[in-house]
Formats: C-alpha cells, structure tokens, sequence
C-alpha cells in the first residue's frame, strides 16, 4: 500500500492505492465515500466536484485523473515493493491466523487467564483483574468498529493481559491515537462506576475494581512502546519528523528500562525488547508509510486527549490514597515507592 498527495478541486488529498486499485481518498484526514465506477475507474466527490480516478496505468507509475469535464491529466505515483519476502512467512501468518480465529482457543486462554492469577492471587482478584482487561480490550474495539475496521476479537493472555485483534490495517496516525486511547478511557468509565457503586452499596469491591482499573490503565499509558501511551506518542511524534519521533520513542524505551531496572518488572523488558522492533521498523519504513500524518492541530487534540485520560486514572487512585485496605492503597504505594 502506498500513498500520494495530490491537489483535487483545490482540495489537498491524500490517495492511497497499490498496484493495481484506489483503496481510499481523504480530505482533510477524513475518508471520502470512493465509489468503483468499471474495473479501473473510481469515483469520487470532493468539495462538490465529481472527480474520477483512473487506476489503468498504476502498474507504469500514473495516475490518470479527471475533474468534472476539465480534460484528463496524468499524476506520476511511485511503487515500493512491500510484498511478503518469502513463503515460509505467508504459511506462519496464515496459521496464526487461523489460531487467533479460533474460539475455543479464546475460551481457552481467558480459562487460563482466570485459573492464573487466582493461583496467584484469589478467584475475586482474577475475576476483578479478568473484568478490567476485557473492558480495556472492548474499548479498543470499539473504536475499531468505529473506523470501519474488522476485529477478530479479544484475547487474554494469562500473566501478560489482553490484546484486540483487528483484521485489518489502520490508514492514518488519528486511528492509532483514537484507538489507543480507548482502551484506557474505557478503563476510566470502569473506575467511575466503581467509585459510585462503592459509596453506593459501601461494598469494598467496587472499590477494589476502580483502584485496580485505574492501575493497570495507567501503566498502558506509560509512553512506551508497544503500550497505549507509546502508540500515542509514536503517532504525534512521527507525524512531526521521523527523527523527532525516533528520539522520543526511544527516549520511552530507555525509561522503560530505568523502570523495569528500579521495581525488577522483568515482564517490561521483554515488552520493551517487541517495542523496540516496532520502532526500528517504523523507522525504516517511514519513506513507505501509508499512514495519513497528524497536522498540528491533531497532534495538539490527541496529546490534550492523553493527558486527560491520565489525570483521570491518577484522580481514582488518589481518591483512594488514605484508605486502610491493603488493595485499594496499593496503587498510591506503587506510585510514591
């Protein structure tokens, strides 16, 4: 997949396409409705004005373009070979694919999930922590749902948490804020629900819930890769410069590292280690990137955004900092330790 940008009906747009078909056009970072007028022609209205778009010649690098009844111009693209680089890796994909489809294998996990950490812990706490990550993950996909993006669903994975699954790629830096942000605002509601319900019913539970949502959305929040704040800043950061968004993103890994370094979470480090991937691979790739930029104005909303959500989950804990209940004290302890 690979992207141009072209001035249409004085409008700035964004095309994307691969070889051989037009995938999707935006205005303004906004999907136009792209409409398949024959085998190579696609339709499309911008600012009033009926413009179509002729995918023939894509194979020879040219676009062919028509505005109205202005005559027929040709827009040169350029191809980048991003296809699969071997057949072995196609095979490993298609079988994970198909595990990730399978239900049993998600009963299975959220089974395990459950079973783990009430050997570790109690059946109450694994049912409480269970109820955070399924909600956290929901809201992910929720907002994929949102952008039109097909989801296989969520997973649990016993000892490490939740993952959303989508079955196909993002197209803009704006998706992957709003997405990532939703996991962790959904965590938020949680927490809320919890507090009223406790002073509701005085049962400690809810109260146990919302510290504990709070806590674990806030440690997603963290700005690093592959958590939820990482992709948050990987997507203001990149939409800036490449270089801007390298630094920061390995800035993120380096405080990773103090954290897991200084509270012994040797978990992190092997997350660290797969978002350290990612931006290495980001960063290689960031001369072929699909993925529609913010402007300015979008990396303003999304890092208020962000922040938002932030201050919310430190208000529950904070909320609960003076309380005698080893759970609900914890996540103040965590963080003034």
């Amino acid at each position: 997949m690979n992207r141009i940008e072209l001035h249409l009906a004085n409008k700035p747009c964004h095309v994307l396409y691969n070889q051989h078909d037009i995938l999707q056009v935006y205005v303004d970072q906004q999907a136009l409705p792209l409409n398949s007028i024959d085998a190579n022609k696609y339709q499309v209205e911008i600012d009033g004005q009926q413009v179509i778009l002729n995918a023939q010649h894509l194979a020879e690098g040219v676009l062919l373009v028509q505005i109205g009844n202005d005559p027929e111009f040709a827009a040169e693209v350029n191809h980048f070979n991003v296809e699969g680089r071997g057949g072995k890796l196609g095979v490993l994909a298609l079988v994970f694919k198909l595990f990730k489809s399978t239900k049993v294998i998600k009963a299975a996990l959220a089974g395990a999930s459950v079973a783990g950490y009430a050997w570790l812990f109690s059946w109450q706490f694994a049912l409480m922590l269970v109820l955070c990550l399924v909600v956290h993950e929901y809201g992910h996909v929720r907002a994929m749902q949102y952008f039109g993006i097909k989801t296989k669903g969520i997973y649990l994975i016993p000892f490490v948490g939740g993952l959303a699954v989508s079955d196909e790629k993002i197209t803009t830096r704006w998706q992957d804020v709003v997405i990532s942000l939703m996991g962790p605002a959904f965590g938020l509601l949680t927490s809320f629900l919890g507090v009223a319900l406790y002073y509701a019913t005085e049962l400690e539970v809810f109260a146990g819930v919302a510290a504990l949502s709070a806590l674990i959305n806030l440690f997603n929040l963290l700005p690093m890769l592959p958590l939820d704040g990482g992709h948050v800043l990987k997507s203001i950061s990149f939409s800036s410069r490449s270089w801007v968004g390298l630094t920061l993103c390995l800035g993120g890994v380096l405080f990773g590292l103090w954290l897991s370094y200084t509270f012994g979470l040797t978990l992190l480090v092997l997350f660290l280690f797969l978002g350290t991937l990612e931006i290495i691979f980001e960063w290689r790739m960031r001369n072929l990137s699909h993925l529609l930029p913010l402007n300015t104005y979008g990396q303003v909303v999304s890092a208020l955004m962000y922040l938002l959500v932030v201050l919310g989950h430190l208000a529950v804990i904070f909320h609960f900092a003076d309380s005698e209940h080893p759970i609900l004290s914890l996540p103040v302890k965590i963080l003034s330790s």
